[in-house]
């Protein structure tokens, strides 16, 4: 059928969404049928704020997954916006893939997420068990039952429930051929080795504060936002020796979180600098130079105004 790409006559291709409360592993699943990293993530909740496809290529056709911000009962308008952004986002995929985690047991969060789910009538439900290493088969079993169990009393068909480990690679392959397989027949949607859709300035952003999250206290997180200014290769120099040079500022919402930011003597802020520009190097395969600043955009999570400038 699509002969002029030399593809099997049932090459399938489509749309697969991760869904969940805030950090049940939807970034890291992204990262581990991706082969690579491309989606930032961290034990902070609400990490991911941007929805990044990654793009799967197989033989037998190309999964793109969709990474959506966690569903979660916003306090702010960015919290508003952010679940605007997964409710859109649902009623446009081919598959919606919920995670619950092995390690914790099914709670109010999760009933309130996939009752919302069910008022999209028209996509398939999958549920996907993650951090399965991190339990016993004992309690994974147990688990399978609840989310049958959950599935019945919402009224929500699961096509399939499936577990899997990100960490060990366990039943990754088998989601991927499931996921496909529930995808419509078609060509290809992106090219060959084309890994995610996203701006290079939005990776590199992202990375950023994914190092600016390591380690801040629990207040914090919320408040980060990235933003790179201005990003290109250095002019003059020979094309077997580039630096991508990249200017960001980092906003945070109060002086007093300034000072955390930059630490003693800019401590802090040089450490994320280090590990966000090797990050990007691995990512973009090319030497960076970093030059990274603090501001306060002040309450910027509840301004409008804020919100558009810093690209919500």
């Amino acid at each position: 059928m699509f002969g002029s790409l030399n593809l099997p006559d049932n090459y399938r291709s489509g749309f697969a969404c991760f869904v969940g409360r805030p950090n049940v592993g939807k970034s890291t699943l992204t990262n581990a049928l991706v082969g690579q990293k491309i989606v930032i993530t961290s034990d902070k909740p609400q990490t991911t704020r941007t929805v990044v496809r990654g793009i799967v290529h197989r033989e037998d056709g190309q999964l793109v997954l969709v990474d959506t911000p966690g569903l979660h009962r916003p306090r702010t308008l960015l919290g508003e916006r952010l679940n605007d952004l997964v409710k859109t986002t649902w009623s446009e995929v081919d598959v919606v893939a919920v995670c619950f985690p092995a390690d914790e047991k099914i709670g109010p969060g999760d009933m309130f997420l996939v009752k919302e789910l069910g008022k999209v009538r028209r996509t398939t439900k999958i549920a996907v068990v993650t951090k399965t290493d991190v339990a016993t088969p004992e309690r994974i079993a147990e688990h399978l039952g609840d989310i049958a169990a959950l599935g019945a009393e919402t009224g929500t068909d699961w096509a399939e429930i499936v577990p899997v480990s990100s960490v060990s690679g366990d039943q990754i392959d088998l989601l991927g051929n499931l996921l496909v397989a529930l995808m419509p027949e078609g060509p290809p949607l992106y090219p060959d080795g084309d890994l995610t859709d996203a701006p290079e300035e939005i990776l590199a952003a992202e990375l950023i504060r994914e190092a600016a999250l390591d380690g801040v206290r629990d207040e914090l997180p919320h408040s980060i936002a990235v933003v790179v200014e201005e990003m290109g290769l250095r002019e003059g120099r020979d094309a077997d020796r580039p630096l991508l040079d990249i200017h960001a500022n980092l906003y945070v919402e109060r002086d007093s979180q300034k000072g955390i930011m930059i630490g003693h003597k800019g401590a802090r802020l040089r450490q994320v600098g280090t590990v966000a520009r090797k990050q990007i190097e691995a990512l973009l395969g090319t030497p960076v130079y970093l030059d990274l600043h603090v501001k306060v955009a002040k309450d910027w999570q509840r301004d409008p105004r804020q919100l558009r400038k810093l690209g919500f």
